[in-house]
């Protein structure tokens, strides 16, 4: 009788120790889950990416950041200080010239009421796209070395729908990075 009641017991422990390590693994991989779950937005990718560190490398890649930058201004949901974040990774784009003509307080206002005639309009930006890598052009122009850069928007306001092309140009600086020069509206090629 007496080994039986051990076995008992010893069994009960078992199966006492089988669950509890269940409870605690299946609750410790609950708490980790929603932590690896938590994905960031749009606008936590773009105000902590480092641009020193991680500068984009060609001048369609500086482009597609600026785009992406541009669509997060018009189509998301941010904070005033995410706002002038995602403004400083926009002007680390640019090139010093073209910095010097938009003075930093000045770029922040017309942004802002560019962002507001958006809102107001219901304008967004739905898609955006730059040229492929073989359609840029390069060229050294008064002693600077250029690139031109093709993109284009696709924008929805109420229920229209239209496309707005621009050209990039960008130069590159003395550390080798291309920065954004002007940009201009241009008519684009449909097709």
């Amino acid at each position: 009788m007496k080994k039986a009641i051990r076995i008992v017991l010893a069994a009960a422990v078992c199966v006492a120790l089988v669950v509890g390590y269940y409870y605690y693994l299946s609750h410790r991989s609950d708490g980790q889950s929603a932590e690896t779950e938590t994905e960031l937005t749009e606008v936590d990718k773009i105000i902590t990416t480092d641009l020193k560190k991680d500068y984009p490398s060609t001048p369609r890649a500086v482009v597609k950041y600026y785009n992406r930058i541009i669509k997060a201004f018009y189509g998301e949901e941010y904070s005033d200080e995410e706002l002038a974040q995602m403004a400083e990774q926009a002007r680390s784009l640019m090139d010093d010239e073209l910095l010097s003509y938009n003075p930093k307080d000045a770029y922040m206002e017309a942004l802002k009421a560019d962002i507001d005639d958006y809102a107001k309009r219901e304008k967004m930006i739905v898609q955006s796209s730059v040229c492929d890598s073989d359609d840029i052009t390069y060229a050294t122009v008064e002693g600077d070395y250029c690139a031109f850069v093709d993109a284009y928007y696709f924008c929805k306001e109420g229920k229209q729908y239209s496309r707005t092309y621009e050209e990039y140009v960008l130069r590159r600086n003395e550390d080798g990075q291309w920065k954004i020069l002007s940009f201009r509206l241009t008519e684009g090629e449909e097709g």
